[in-house]
């Protein structure tokens, strides 16, 4: 099925790594214009010069601290013409409340449940007066399945899936469209590093760090991978879904139920 996202301009933050790579990526091979914007400028130049080799159309890249009111400022400024935007930049920290310090917390909100909410604000504004765009935010399970040793992500996950379902319910009035994703724990890099530690500390080896992945921890028996996140987040962002907005779909593999 063509999705019909060849020639849109796709923004993705947080695109140098993880889930926002395999957006990117899955977004590209659609036939879609990527801005692509993180920190690191030099992973999102090799991601760049990868799909290029691809045949994708060419990416533009913007290094951007989106932690900050200025640094969304500088990134709308840069890019303010996007059909689709695909929130995606966050690192909150884990923890339970008497680990985190108010800096930590501020940290991890920052970055992304205000990010989130800063850069709706702005793309949002521009799309409904044109009349036209899709915001995708990439949440995650733990704003729906609340964990204790997870207590910020809980509560900022949360704050996000309200603020989805709310914007995403004002916003087909002016022929725009606001949904999202909740991920559960995705095969990433950032995955791979805390069961790397785990191995190095548990069997003296890192290298070994697959062995500690159970599969019976997790429907289907394996974890997610980052592809199949952006699969969903084309599909759904596709114009041959129109009828769309204000929801937030858990891809989970059901595993909230079991």
């Amino acid at each position: 099925m063509d999705l019909e996202l060849g020639g849109k301009t796709v923004l993705v933050t947080g695109a140098s790594k993880g889930i926002g790579r395999a957006i990117a990526r899955v977004f590209a091979s659609e036939g879609a214009r990527l801005v692509l914007a993180a920190r690191d400028g030099d992973a999102l130049a090799v991601l760049r010069d990868e799909l290029a080799q691809t045949g994708a159309m060419d990416s533009r890249i913007i290094p951007a601290d989106l932690a900050s009111d200025a640094g969304r400022d500088a990134l709308f400024r840069a890019a303010p013409d996007v059909d689709i935007l695909v929130n995606n930049a966050g690192a909150v920290p884990p923890g339970r409340l008497s680990d985190l310090t108010m800096d930590q917390w501020r940290a991890g909100w920052e970055l992304k449940v205000f990010g989130y909410i800063h850069l709706c604000q702005l793309y949002a504004g521009a799309m409904i007066a044109r009349g036209s765009g899709s915001i995708v935010n990439i949440i995650g399970m733990g704003g729906r399945e609340v964990r204790p040793n997870y207590i910020c992500g809980a509560a900022g996950n949360a704050a996000l899936i309200g603020f989805t379902q709310a914007l995403g319910a004002e916003t087909p009035a002016s022929n725009v469209r606001v949904f999202g994703i909740n991920p559960s724990p995705t095969l990433t890099d950032r995955m791979a590093t805390m069961f790397r530690k785990r191995a190095a500390d548990e069997l003296d080896d890192a290298d070994r760090w697959e062995e500690l992945i159970d599969p019976k921890a997790f429907p289907f028996g394996r974890s997610k991978h980052p592809e199949e996140v952006a699969n969903l987040a084309a599909m759904l962002a596709s114009p041959r879904v129109t009828y769309l907005s204000g929801t937030v779909v858990d891809m989970d593999g059901g595993g909230q139920w079991t």
